[in-house]
């Protein structure tokens, strides 16, 4: 269905806006953790996008954003933040905006569920994500 890739590049593109309108560009809601570091599926699972799921890099699962979309997710209460690349569709519970790798959500602080900001990295922005 057309559906899903046209909802993800119509918030890529609201997010791609210029930093004063970053903060009013970004997707609010809950993150939670998929996967754990001592996974016995790690690495034979595969993602949505076909890679191998891999607890230790910096990835994560969202519904709608083109497979290697960069995204900043901010943990609200803690203030601190972790790039992730998109490979992986989900979360599939309402309510949740995004799934992380337990290797994201340590960086930014949590292991359950967190409230989060999430805003699309700009290829000035990029860094390494694993």
């Amino acid at each position: 269905m057309i559906v899903r890739p046209i909802a993800g590049l119509f918030f890529a593109l609201l997010l791609a806006g210029t930093a004063g309108a970053e903060a009013q560009n970004a997707m609010n809601g809950i993150a939670s953790v998929y996967g754990f570091p001592g996974d016995k599926y790690a690495g034979s699972s595969k993602t949505a996008s076909g890679e191998r799921f891999n607890p230790g890099h910096l990835t994560a699962a969202h519904r709608t954003l083109p497979f290697g979309t960069m995204v900043r997710v901010t943990h609200k209460k803690t203030g601190r933040s972790v790039v992730v690349r998109i490979n992986d569709r989900g979360p599939f519970i309402r309510g949740r905006v995004i799934d992380l790798s337990p290797k994201a959500a340590a960086a930014v602080g949590f292991s359950g569920l967190a409230p989060v900001t999430l805003t699309l990295v700009h290829d000035s922005e990029r860094v390494a994500t694993n």
